[in-house]
């Protein structure tokens, strides 16, 4: 069994004015930063004492900035980077603003955008990127048990938390917060909410 902290990264400009970003590389801004440090020093609060942690992220820069400003607040070793864990790609919508993706295709959790990776395929690789990530934490932390971070994306920690819950979560209506952080165990390839963030409704 291991327990997975997925946290999604902070904001970037493109959070800011409402854009699809995709797998289109948008650095942090401040308050994306600002966001980082202060999920890091949320995770150094509900932190057991002598709880052994790990971090990685996906390779896109506001993950994997995120990320490193986690590492280097609770003094852990530099993440490990996986591009499975990248956002979702949305193909001719990425740079639009959500109002414009809306009138023209309805929700973004729906599929049928032109060039995008589907929902149902964004689920699969999701599922398929954790059981990578946790079968090399536990070939380089074995025998201890360590609780693995992961730095990644609304749209892909969005599948996670749905196919842990029977698309029960999230709700419609609602948006991961930036830097937010969401529990889940992960055993035998089975997936288990612990705790689900309080989220941003659109």
């Amino acid at each position: 069994m291991t327990t997975l902290i997925l946290i999604r990264h902070g904001e970037t400009d493109w959070n800011r004015d409402r854009r699809i970003q995709g797998a289109t590389d948008i650095p942090l801004n401040d308050t994306g930063r600002r966001q980082a440090h202060e999920a890091a020093l949320a995770l150094q609060d509900r932190r057991d004492a002598g709880e052994r942690l790990a971090i990685v992220s996906s390779d896109l820069s506001r993950a994997s900035e995120t990320a490193d400003i986690i590492a280097g607040t609770l003094e852990l070793a530099t993440p490990r980077r996986y591009a499975q864990l990248r956002e979702r790609a949305y193909g001719e919508a990425e740079g639009m603003q959500i109002e414009e993706f809306a009138r023209r295709w309805g929700s973004s959790y729906r599929g049928g955008v032109p060039g995008a990776e589907e929902p149902v395929a964004l689920r699969t690789r999701a599922r398929k990127a954790l059981a990578t990530v946790v079968a090399d934490l536990r070939r380089s932390s074995a025998p201890s048990r360590t609780t693995l971070i992961v730095v990644a994306h609304g749209g892909l920690i969005r599948e996670i938390i749905g196919h842990a819950t029977g698309d029960e979560l999230p709700r419609p209506g609602e948006r991961l917060a930036n830097g937010s952080a969401h529990e889940v165990r992960y055993e035998r390839e089975r997936l288990t909410l612990l705790s689900y963030a309080p989220p941003v409704l659109v």
